[in-house]
């Protein structure tokens, strides 16, 4: 069996794709109950998902520090929380609010820490791209179920991403022929990434049928398209990351599927397209 132009012995590749599937028969079924919680419970979801992902990309860029925590991991963690607390409890000024706060106080570290390591505004540089990469995409999830219909909302979102990520998968895995960007992941190929907006316009149009008839067509044709080639170039940008450090997976908490920035590494570039697209949907309201 080949796949994406690698060689996978046929038992491996079923191991690999039966830990995915049990992985999400167990997880799933949590997810949903917690979005359809919304309010507290779905903040605090969102605040160890922010955690984790946090912590799988200290993990990657500051690799030269595995043996003690770096003063930014530091401060990463607790913007983090800052800034989706803000998020829930006050809204997206807040939520700026503590962002902007987060990067005075790197300015803050760096001066401190300048005279001892000149080299200190590098992993300082890596949390400020941290805390809007990972944090701040996540606390706009945290806006979106709180505004009208959010909860069919994250819905929609998640069944597009969802729907793209496997499809992307199975095409590149079986159809795979063309590289897509070689020099960051050499598995990922042009079929997966057709494979994928298909798979995009496809669940967006039968969520879009049942639950948004009064969304123009036209507009979710663009948006789901949108919200595909946001993803794809998320998954990307994570890939890039795991090459530059010579790590293959972000972590292992998430039996084949690896660890929780390699499953949210689309979402997080494609809920600013969604939240861009619902203030758009909703004129404003809410928000």
């Amino acid at each position: 069996m080949r796949r994406r132009g690698v060689t996978i012995p046929d038992e491996r590749l079923n191991n690999m794709h039966l830990k995915r599937w049990i992985t999400s028969i167990v997880a799933l079924p949590v997810l949903f109950y917690l979005i359809y919680q919304g309010g507290l419970a779905f903040a605090a979801l969102i605040a160890v998902g922010c955690v984790l992902s946090l912590w799988e990309y200290f993990a990657i860029i500051f690799i030269s520090y595995e043996t003690r925590p770096h003063p930014a991991m530091v401060l990463g963690f607790i913007s983090s929380l800052l800034i989706i607390a803000a998020a829930h409890f006050f809204g997206i000024e807040m939520m700026v609010v503590a962002l902007t706060l987060n990067l005075l106080l790197t300015s803050v570290v760096f001066l401190a820490m300048f005279k001892k390591d000149p080299e200190i505004i590098k992993p300082l540089r890596a949390q400020t791209q941290g805390s809007v990469y990972i944090s701040t995409t996540l606390s706009l999830l945290v806006l979106i179920r709180q505004g009208p219909e959010g909860m069919m909302w994250i819905f929609f979102l998640l069944a597009i991403i969802f729907a793209g990520d496997i499809s992307a998968y199975y095409f590149g895995t079986y159809l795979g022929r063309h590289k897509l960007s070689p020099s960051v992941s050499p598995g990922k190929t042009w079929e997966g990434a057709a494979g994928g907006i298909l798979a995009n316009i496809l669940v967006g149009t039968i969520f879009k049928f049942f639950l948004f008839p009064h969304v123009p067509w036209m507009a979710c044709l663009l948006f789901f398209i949108g919200i595909g080639a946001a993803g794809q170039i998320g998954d990307l940008f994570e890939s890039g990351l795991k090459r530059m450090s010579g790590v293959k997976d972000s972590g292992f908490i998430l039996p084949g599927h690896g660890g929780i920035l390699d499953r949210i590494d689309a979402l997080l570039f494609a809920t600013p397209v969604m939240y861009f697209f619902v203030i758009f949907a909703e004129g404003g309201l809410g928000f």
